[in-house]
């Protein structure tokens, strides 16, 4: 017989009679608030990225950088849509990798959820490298190995405590995150204009946007490759959708999340690199010495930036490390509810946590550090590339994975059609044609640890993931003697 996933919409099998996701059955605790859920959604699309890669973008194409964040900005809200349609119907941990799951078949579920833990296995080493290098550089008493040894056991910690205090450390850190940008905005917003109380820079107003070479300087074609480098600094949106199987109102909170994306993007993302380009010529030598945003504070005579902003970038740092081993730790306990894992990764302790999930993913994570310091450039640099475009494959397997749970969606329980995907089904295929030219553009990238590879590295691990699960799945088929496809057919819109 086919095995239906746990988290089919079927009324009688996926949600429970109290209206809860069938995690919280399973042992997880409803123990997100929806100021929890709120923050996370605002910062999660806040990434350490925004603070110390926009310089770079900056660099290549200028204030056409603008237009680079605009797109991939378009592209996220987007996928954020569809995904939000698909939540806010069945919220649960597992997020795509479930709908994967039984939208396209269980090959699929399996794959994409072990490739999105194995991205946040090496964003838990990269970051943790990162705030070691600040802490180190606060404290030099400390060797930079031992901050990233202290930072990780602290925020393992944390999520081994409970859930609500992961909620509550990443509800400060995102505010933290919310408070600069929003401030940042406001300053610079009042400096471009000359009113400023106390600060010596000339009024600009957009100048710095057509001066110097133009809007393009460097061409059309430097907007696609600033799309190469703001591409990954999107990452982390989504987990809005994998915390909402932890709150107790995760319909409304998935809803409320999906509708804010756009100006989430447009303010933190647009209105803060507009506020950079503006305030300073693009090729202002100090934006790629000191980055971006130290650049215009420092122009605007803000006393010191640079020790603010890397306060700044350590929140925004840990933050990312502190909902990455979250992440990580739940998509390995819906991939262990699905028999896709170790059983061992669903059981939780009184407190409704996944420890074995979290021990195991952290310790990968101290794995990956540990190449890091160990062999940066061969073995550490292998994993960097080989989880690059992972975020895009990801955006890929929620945009089919959404063509066919909108018929499921309509099959089985419409009223839980709450968000809907603009456009459907156009839309939802003119972003998958976005995602595939994004990938495509990035094998043009040829140097060393570039787009090109990137992509040739992730399609290979990827290839060896999917060849995993089918093997399992040819397996389990003959063991039981189940030759139906296990993913659902489209029904009628």
């Amino acid at each position: 017989m086919t095995t239906r996933p746990p988290d089919s919409l079927a009324p009688d099998t996926a949600q429970p009679t109290s209206g809860r996701p069938p995690e919280q059955q399973a042992g997880l605790q409803a123990g997100l608030k929806n100021r929890h859920l709120s923050m996370i959604a605002i910062g999660g699309v806040i990434g350490a990225g925004l603070f110390v890669g926009s310089a770079s973008g900056i660099a290549a194409a200028g204030p056409g950088i603008l237009v680079s964040y605009a797109l991939v900005g378009a592209l996220v809200v987007f996928v954020m849509r569809m995904l939000g349609e698909m939540a806010a119907a069945n919220p649960t941990s597992g997020s795509f990798s479930a709908y994967a799951d039984r939208a396209l078949g269980r090959w699929a579920g399996f794959s994409i959820g072990w490739l999105y833990w194995f991205f946040w296995v090496v964003v838990l080493a990269v970051e943790a490298t990162a705030g070691a290098v600040i802490l180190e550089g606060w404290v030099p008493a400390v060797p930079q190995w031992a901050w990233a040894l202290i930072v990780m056991t602290v925020l393992t910690a944390t999520n081994l405590a409970s859930v609500g205090s992961f909620g509550e450390f990443e509800f400060w850190f995102a505010g933290i995150k919310v408070v600069a940008i929003t401030g940042f905005i406001v300053l610079g917003g009042l400096a471009i204009f000359g009113v400023l109380p106390g600060s010596d820079h000339a009024a600009t107003g957009f100048g710095n946007l057509t001066e110097h070479g133009g809007f393009l300087p460097n061409g059309p074609g430097a907007i696609l490759t600033g799309i190469l480098l703001v591409v990954f600094s999107f990452m982390g949106s989504e987990i809005v959708t994998l915390a909402a199987g932890e709150s107790s109102d995760a319909q409304r909170a998935v809803a409320k999340a999906t509708r804010s994306v756009i100006w989430r993007v447009g303010v933190f993302y647009v209105g803060s690199i507009l506020v950079v380009v503006a305030l300073l010529p693009w090729n202002d030598p100090a934006i790629e010495k000191k980055g971006s945003y130290v650049a215009a504070l420092d122009s605007i005579g803000i006393p010191h930036a640079g020790e603010i902003m890397n306060f700044i970038v350590l929140t925004a740092v840990l933050s990312c490390l502190n909902s990455g081993l979250y992440t990580a730790s739940r998509m390995a306990f819906s991939l262990g509810q699905r028999g896709d894992a170790p059983r061992s990764f669903v059981r939780t302790n009184p407190r409704g946590v996944p420890q074995a999930a979290i021990l195991a993913s952290v310790v990968f994570g101290f794995v990956a550090v540990a190449f890091n310091y160990l062999w940066p450039d061969t073995v550490f640099q292998f994993l960097l590339n080989s989880s690059g475009a992972v975020a895009l494959f990801v955006w890929l397997v929620i945009c089919f994975s959404q063509l066919r749970m909108r018929g499921i969606i309509l099959r089985e329980s419409p009223e839980k059609l709450v968000v809907r995907m603009w456009l459907f089904p156009y839309l939802t295929w003119a972003t998958i044609a976005m995602i595939g030219f994004v990938l495509v553009y990035m094998l043009t990238d040829d140097k060393e640890g570039g787009g090109r590879s990137q992509v040739l590295l992730s399609v290979l691990v990827a290839a060896v993931v999917i060849a995993i699960s089918l093997v399992r799945e040819r397996s389990r088929r003959k063991d039981t003697g189940d030759t139906e496809d296990t993913a659902e057919p489209v029904a009628p819109r």
